[in-house]
């Protein structure tokens, strides 16, 4: 099978021929038909990501595909069932094997490509908004990188939750993605003063932050009272510092939140949110938004997508 086999931390990638795993206990073989990429599988590139597997491993967080084979003592799902699995890697080849307990069934009228492009992205911000920061409607919802992977599914999750949603991007190309998805106030992060305008619309009661460095610095100066902030991301490469004393002045609460986490202690959180999701799906209340397919041999340029923030909501990969 082919792959995006990463041999190193310090080298490119390649698209190696490789042999097609066998499924172990407990575990389905997926023919893997797309791959949707995440900011995170550049940081596994290069080792610095928390969940990076030893080398070498094939990229790839996310995929859809359909059943191929099951290992031992594995009752399902059956073979030819179309499923979407948040793999954690090895998404990225036309073949891969993984616990049968990540498999979600997918609605019949779901491409592969869209289902590739969901689970991570609508699951963060899902989790995000409504178990971790208990968005109320009415609240004001600041979404930082809101043209992006998961920005984009927050501005539209927070909307129909029923908050007011300000949605921060670069240009103007990417605001329009933005207020397609449902924002009902734009700022260019480019020429916009964040803090000034935030607070002339009233403040921030929910911060959700995927780019991290000087966004953040305004968004949390732009907060109002017993505001929660959720760092999902660091995009610019900057991890900000929190001074508690402002925290205790405002009654701020910082809330982390790692989705593929929950996987490791609770993961009835995620399997009851993509239940949720995709029942939104099924109801046409989620639109998932694929600017860029690109297939396998170019997975680098896909990549370089991702680094450059030229693409708006999700990159997927396509196998053929």
């Amino acid at each position: 099978m082919r792959a995006y086999h990463i041999t190193s931390h310090d080298t490119p990638p390649t698209i190696a021929n490789l042999p097609a795993p066998d499924p172990g206990p407990g575990e389905i073989r997926v023919r893997i038909r797309a791959c949707g990429l995440n900011f995170a599988d550049l940081l596994m590139q290069k080792g610095t990501y928390q969940d990076t597997p030893p080398l070498p491993f094939i990229g790839g967080m996310e995929i859809a595909g359909e059943v191929d084979a099951l290992g031992p003592d594995t009752d399902g799902p059956a073979p030819g069932t179309r499923v979407a699995v948040f793999a954690g890697h090895g998404g990225l080849a036309e073949y891969g094997c993984f616990d049968a307990r990540r498999a979600v069934p997918l609605p019949d009228d779901m491409s592969f490509e869209e289902a590739a492009a969901f689970m991570v992205a609508y699951g963060t911000s899902h989790v995000a908004l409504d178990y971790r920061a208990r968005l109320q409607p009415g609240e004001t919802l600041l979404v930082l990188g809101a043209a992006g992977g998961v920005g984009l599914t927050a501005v539209e999750i927070g909307k129909l939750m029923g908050a007011n949603v300000i949605a921060c991007a670069r240009g103007a190309d990417k605001l329009a993605v933005a207020k397609q998805a449902g924002a009902d106030h734009l700022l260019d992060a480019t020429t916009a003063d964040i803090r000034a305008e935030v607070k002339a619309l009233g403040g921030a009661d929910v911060v959700y932050d995927p780019v991290g460095g000087e966004q953040w610095k305004a968004a949390f100066r732009a907060c109002n009272p017993e505001a929660r902030l959720l760092p999902i991301g660091f995009a610019s490469g900057d991890v900000p510092q929190v001074p508690a004393n402002h925290l205790l002045v405002k009654n701020l609460t910082v809330m982390g939140l790692y989705w593929g986490g929950y996987l490791a202690f609770k993961p009835s959180i995620i399997t009851e949110s993509l239940e949720t999701l995709l029942g939104w799906y099924a109801q046409g209340r989620l639109k998932p938004h694929v600017s860029h397919t690109l297939p396998l041999e170019q997975t680098a340029e896909a990549m370089e997508l991702l680094r450059s923030r030229k693409s708006t909501g999700k990159v997927v990969v396509t196998m053929g």
